[in-house]
């Protein structure tokens, strides 16, 4: 992992200024001498940047995405907490981690910060954005910020403007957290409990029935406790426990329900979707509830470049991380196609 430290103050988008950034970033391969093999792979809510390690398959040796052919990049957002400026990271003006006092961020933020490292490696053209779920977020945002910077963009299993639905299902997410009477504690564990809570509600959007009830039925019928699926939802909670902070899960769900590309720039989103000018594989998987089809098929009904696939998956919202080789064999298509 590498970080870039900026010295310079960052305005964010409700008006508040951070005194510096830390900008964690992941990059494979080489850039070539006309610098024009850049893919830059936006990560979604609990990931990193190492894409090598959370898109196998995908991103890889010998992958549709490899290091042969493309400088591969992937940079931490902010909010997070693996590596770049988040609740964990020092806070300059009095040299205590921010936790809590971390102030709400938006997607565009984090292009913005995006931006800087792009302009710090002397990145002028990205041949190929690309990402899923919150990823595709970023994607989308970025393409209308530096229309003349990304060339291609692939998005999968996202939307134009956070949902209803999705905003509901992180506001419940964020209640298990408050409900957690040590999640604003100065530590790195506080709300450490809410996050399990937040992370089993998690489950249910990524998964859905069918995939339940295929994998976590339990063949034992005398049971009347401590069954597969709990078991599995608690197993849930607990990994992510381990290994993110509730902090900045709490923030970066606030920074989904805030997205909408049109915010300030259009009256309406066919209008924001219109002005993409970059050629852009869509791919929905049939079986999402957390981001369903329709969500893609209205980005490839308004942006005049696009190309749209529906895969099949029991996986659900998760289909995105599961289905690499079908993901990989559309993508490898439509990247022929367009040159890419």
């Amino acid at each position: 992992m590498n970080t870039l430290e900026i010295k310079e103050p960052f305005q964010l988008e409700n008006g508040k200024v951070l005194p510096g950034l830390t900008l964690a970033y992941h990059s494979y391969g080489k850039l070539n001498e006309a610098k024009d093999n850049v893919v830059w792979v936006c990560h979604a809510l609990t990931a990193n940047s190492d894409v090598f390690d959370w898109w196998p398959g995908v991103v890889g040796e010998d992958c549709v995405i490899n290091t042969k052919d493309h400088f591969i990049i992937c940079v931490n957002i902010i909010g997070s907490c693996y590596g770049s400026s988040g609740p964990l990271t020092i806070n300059p003006e009095n040299n205590q981690p921010y936790y809590s006092s971390f102030p709400v961020i938006t997607i565009r933020d984090m292009i913005n910060a995006f931006i800087l490292v792009r302009k710090k490696l002397g990145i002028e053209k990205i041949k190929l954005l690309m990402g899923g779920s919150m990823g595709g977020y970023q994607v989308l945002e970025w393409c209308l910020m530096e229309p003349a910077v990304i060339q291609n963009s692939f998005v999968i299993t996202t939307s134009a403007a956070e949902s209803a639905w999705g905003i509901a299902i992180h506001t419940a997410q964020r209640l298990s957290i408050q409900a957690d009477q040590t999640w604003k504690d100065r530590t790195a564990d506080a709300g450490k409990n809410g996050i399990k809570a937040a992370r089993g509600i998690g489950m249910l959007t990524y998964r859905n029935y069918k995939i339940f009830h295929q994998k976590q039925t339990d063949p034992d019928f005398s049971k009347t406790d401590n069954y597969k699926a709990s078991s599995y939802i608690l197993h849930q909670g607990n990994k992510l426990s381990d290994r993110f902070n509730a902090q900045s899960y709490w923030l970066l769900t606030k920074s989904m329900d805030s997205h909408n590309i049109a915010r300030a720039r259009f009256d309406t989103l066919e209008k924001a979707l219109k002005a993409i000018p970059q050629p852009m594989l869509v791919i929905g998987i049939d079986s999402d509830i957390l981001c369903p089809v329709p969500e893609q098929a209205f980005l490839a009904e308004n942006i005049p470049n696009s190309t749209l696939h529906i895969i099949s998956s029991d996986y659900g919202h998760d289909g995105f991380l599961v289905e690499a080789e079908t993901i990989s064999k559309h993508l490898f298509e439509w990247m022929e196609k367009h040159g890419v």
